[in-house]
């Protein structure tokens, strides 16, 4: 357990295990402590790196505002600084926005993508999603205190009266509009998808999301020459917030960071 001081930012991380790298990072308004029901099960096979990404947890820096673009690039420079010149990335929610940009602005540092209920595009978000989002504000972030989200964040944060600043960043960066689509189309790693089978995103959207990664355009054959080298998975009984502390969600996940990669037939 460590900072790093990377791009002005003193970035919080953990290690835990051992092995090849697998870099964890966290929804909105979460922190490291996000993974904690999944962690062990992870770390029995990788050596985890979970990240504070800024201004969550641990790591200051609410001053500035909240892009997953930056954010993207916090995480490199991270990776550099730590050197670690290839990783496997999984990101939750907010955190899946930032390993996706990560994978998109620098590709070299990424060999395996794992996005956990993840959109490509704003609008991907089921629309009681969408409306919720747009009411982030310091008024909203007055009315989260005393609920678990913020005593986890008062517990951690260096500057715990930075809450409502967060809200009112995380509103902005949630309100602005994005569309991957081409540059998901272009990614050159595998990437797993996995989604809730109740999540706040629409299957609709996990289709075609799966669609831009090569799933789905026709029959594998007797075999299996032909699946892609991305992978899907929706996981049974759970809802967004669940599916990230879910012993389904390792299971699923290890076996496709481990799995060998050949180009379809």
């Amino acid at each position: 357990m460590s900072y790093a001081d990377v791009r002005g930012l003193r970035i919080w991380y953990e290690v835990q295990g051992a092995g090849r790298p697998l870099v964890l990072l966290h929804g909105g308004y979460g922190s490291t402590g996000t993974f904690a029901p999944v962690r062990s099960a992870l770390a029995a096979r990788r050596r985890l790196i979970a990240v504070d990404l800024r201004g969550h947890g641990r790591t200051a820096g609410v001053d500035r505002p909240l892009r997953y673009e930056s954010m993207a690039d916090d995480v490199a420079e991270l990776l550099r600084h730590l050197d670690l010149p290839e990783v496997d990335l999984l990101g939750y929610s907010l955190g899946g926005g930032v390993a996706l940009r990560t994978a998109i602005q620098h590709p070299a540092l990424v060999r395996r993508l794992v996005l956990v209920s993840t959109p490509f595009r704003r609008g991907g978000w089921h629309p009681r999603v969408l409306a919720a989002m747009s009411t982030h504000d310091e008024r909203a972030a007055e009315r989260m205190r005393g609920t678990p989200p913020y005593e986890r964040y008062a517990e951690v944060a260096p500057r715990p009266q930075d809450w409502p600043t967060l809200w009112a960043r995380s509103g902005e960066l949630l309100r602005r509009d994005y569309d991957w689509s081409a540059e998901v189309a272009a990614l050159p790693m595998p990437v797993l998808l996995v989604f809730a089978d109740a999540d706040a995103i629409p299957m609709s959207h996990v289709t075609e999301f799966f669609g831009l990664l090569g799933g789905g355009h026709r029959d594998p054959g007797d075999d299996g020459s032909g699946r892609p080298a991305s992978r899907l998975a929706v996981l049974p009984g759970l809802t967004h917030d669940e599916v990230v502390a879910s012993p389904a969600l390792p299971a699923a996940v290890l076996p496709f960071l481990t799995h060998t990669v050949r180009a379809p037939g």
